[in-house]
């Protein structure tokens, strides 16, 4: 940084204010159809990375309004999930999916997303095959109106 632009950020006092930063823009046009599409073709793989991500962006939207944090999706699955016979990772969605529901209707996103979808469609409707993937339309819709929401807020 030249002298010129660096003194730009000293307050007439002398004390250093930091330079504005660019806030990062959450992902708001989530494909749910690609989505599965990569998740089947890496055998889960891609699922891990998205809902990772997702757990970071409902931190990131949610967390000054309600003061929560949801877990890792990776530390949830990968290491509590064998260690609880595979009934974390159920809590982890369970919690995940009623907080982005109340996430979005707080946001006024016209969704009736919630654990109640989780339960339903992933779980229940798991019996009937495309049950996970009404799941995850659901999910994204939800994803992609908070996320809108909140690149066009800020807050």
């Amino acid at each position: 940084m030249d002298n010129n632009m660096q003194n730009d950020y000293y307050q007439n006092n002398g004390t250093y204010q930091t330079p504005p930063t660019q806030k990062k823009l959450l992902e708001a046009d989530r494909n749910w159809a690609l989505t599965a599409l990569l998740g089947i073709a890496t055998c889960g793989i891609y699922y891990i990375v998205v809902f990772t991500m997702m757990g970071c962006e409902i931190n990131q939207t949610a967390s000054p309004r309600d003061g929560k944090k949801t877990m890792n999706y990776c530390l949830a699955t990968l290491l509590l999930g064998p260690l609880t016979c595979g009934i974390f990772p159920l809590i982890w969605f369970h919690n995940f999916s009623d907080r982005v529901g109340r996430e979005a209707r707080l946001r006024g996103v016209d969704t009736n997303f919630g654990a109640a979808s989780f339960w339903l469609w992933y779980v229940l409707g798991s019996f009937i095959i495309v049950g996970p993937f009404v799941y995850l339309y659901k999910l994204c819709v939800a994803m992609n109106g908070i996320n809108e929401s909140y690149n066009r807020c800020g807050r």
